[in-house]
């Protein structure tokens, strides 16, 4: 006799990933059930939130970037309006070139047909920009925001408490319950359980990445778009600047560092020639792949796998929560990037 389910769907885990598959498979009617406990070093609850569609190492464009960014956009700003709340703020990048050879790779990239969309040649007057060192000039990259990814979660979170759909419970691998058709954990049943666990979680393939920032005040800068040389600056309003990030793959989690917070001091106190106060120094660990791809898919009858979306996951996981749901109800073929069974195949 089929279990008579509570629900469609579990998630375990309510950072970036379990979030926006929440709301996914909510807006296709699904019901959904959420267990987690906040834990100190998630990234997410620290992420600036940055998206750009552009990987400044080698000035190429990152995986799917355009269909990431349209999806992205459209979801946050949808969601935004059912919350009537803010999430998706569009901000201009300006790379500052430090090196001519990087300025020439610029403008061969600017004869790119795809990338030419996003890239240009900044001469333009802009005060606050002018100001900073920039002997190579700069370059702007348009289709950039950022996402206010600490409001989203508390909004997303308070949300769900108050509809019975998100229980604080530390779910152990001795709650997890097979039965013929399903899974069921502490009374909540469904057909499928996503881990969506982030940096906590093991899986093939799965890296932690510790990344360390700070948040500053530099009174009458008066920055209004992102800016990147060496590290990013990110203006949030009110001469406060969220700026990053460091990348570690040892010691994870060992909390904010001296060594960090010096590193990114020494080039921000270069880059603007001023005196800068720090309001915060924040770490979180990411979890990341081993090829850089998000790990999606089903890891057993009932039970699937939501991460290693890494430090571009806020672009990336309204794609993939899209992507994960068209195969799981729709038949849709898995990307084979992002299979899971790709570190073991």
């Amino acid at each position: 006799m089929p279990t008579p389910f509570t629900h469609d769907v579990i998630i375990i885990g309510q950072g970036l990933a379990g979030t926006v598959l929440s709301e996914t498979l909510v807006q296709r009617g699904k019901r959904v059930v959420v267990f987690d406990t906040p834990l100190p070093g998630r990234a997410s609850q620290v992420a600036a939130g940055l998206v750009n569609p552009i990987s400044l190492r080698r000035t190429v464009l990152t995986w799917r970037a355009s269909e990431m960014l349209a999806i992205a956009g459209a979801f946050y700003r949808d969601l935004g309006l059912q919350y009537d709340t803010v999430f998706w703020h569009p901000t201009p990048l300006a790379v500052l070139f430090p090196t001519a050879q990087e300025a020439g790779i610029w403008q061969l990239r600017m004869k790119d047909p795809e990338m030419m969309r996003l890239l240009r040649l900044d001469t333009s007057a802009d005060p606050a920009l002018d100001q900073l060192p920039q002997p190579y000039g700069r370059g702007i990259i348009d289709r950039c925001a950022w996402v206010d990814v600490s409001a989203l979660l508390a909004r997303h979170r308070a949300q769900a408490i108050a509809a019975g759909e998100l229980e604080e419970r530390r779910i152990e691998a001795s709650d997890i319950h097979q039965l013929p058709d399903g899974i069921q954990i502490h009374g909540r049943t469904a057909p499928l359980l996503v881990h969506c666990g982030g940096p906590f979680a093991t899986a093939d393939g799965l890296v932690q990445v510790k990344g360390e920032g700070l948040t500053v005040r530099i009174p009458d800068l008066h920055l209004s778009k992102a800016v990147h040389r060496g590290v990013f600056m990110l203006p949030i309003g009110n001469d406060v600047y969220r700026v990053g990030s460091t990348f570690a793959w040892n010691d994870v989690w060992s909390g904010p560092t001296e060594e960090a917070r010096r590193y990114l001091l020494d080039r921000l106190e270069r880059l603007v020639e001023r005196e800068v106060e720090v309001l915060d120094h924040w770490c979180g660990v990411r979890p990341a792949s081993k090829d850089r791809r998000p790990i999606l898919g089903r890891i057993g009858k009932h039970e699937v796998i939501f991460n290693g979306l890494g430090s571009r996951g806020v672009v990336l996981a309204p794609w993939c929560a899209q992507h994960l749901c068209d195969h799981l109800f729709d038949g849709v073929q898995l990307d084979e990037a992002v299979k899971p069974d790709r570190f073991t195949s």
